[in-house]
C-alpha cells in the first residue's frame, strides 16, 4: 500500500475517533454518533492534508498526522453542532 494512502487512512481513523471524543466532551453540541463520526472523519482528512501542505509536521512524522487529524476531527463536529443548534433555537 502506498505511503500516502496510509497517511490518509490514519487521518481518517484519527478524525473519526476525534469526532466521537469531541461529541462526548461537548454533549450539548454533539450531533450524535453518526454525524460526529462523519464530520470527524472529514475533519481528520482535511486537517491531515492541510498540515501536509503547510509542511510544519514533517519532523513529527505520523504522530503529528494523528494529532492534528484527531484535533480537527474533534473540533469540526463541535463547531458545526454549535452553529446548527444556535440556528435552531
Amino acid at each position: 500500500m502506498d505511503s500516502q494512502m496510509v497517511g490518509v487512512l490514519i487521518s481518517l481513523v484519527s478524525g473519526l475517533v476525534g469526532g466521537n471524543v469531541g461529541g462526548m466532551v461537548a454533549k450539548a453540541k454533539s450531533m450524535g454518533p453518526l454525524w460526529n463520526s462523519i464530520l470527524g472523519a472529514l475533519g481528520g482528512i482535511g486537517g491531515g492534508q492541510l498540515a501536509g501542505m503547510l509542511g510544519g509536521l514533517e519532523s513529527l512524522g505520523q504522530g503529528g498526522n494523528v494529532g492534528i487529524s484527531g484535533l480537527v476531527g474533534a473540533l469540526l463536529p463541535i463547531i458545526i453542532g454549535a452553529l446548527t443548534k444556535k440556528k435552531a433555537a
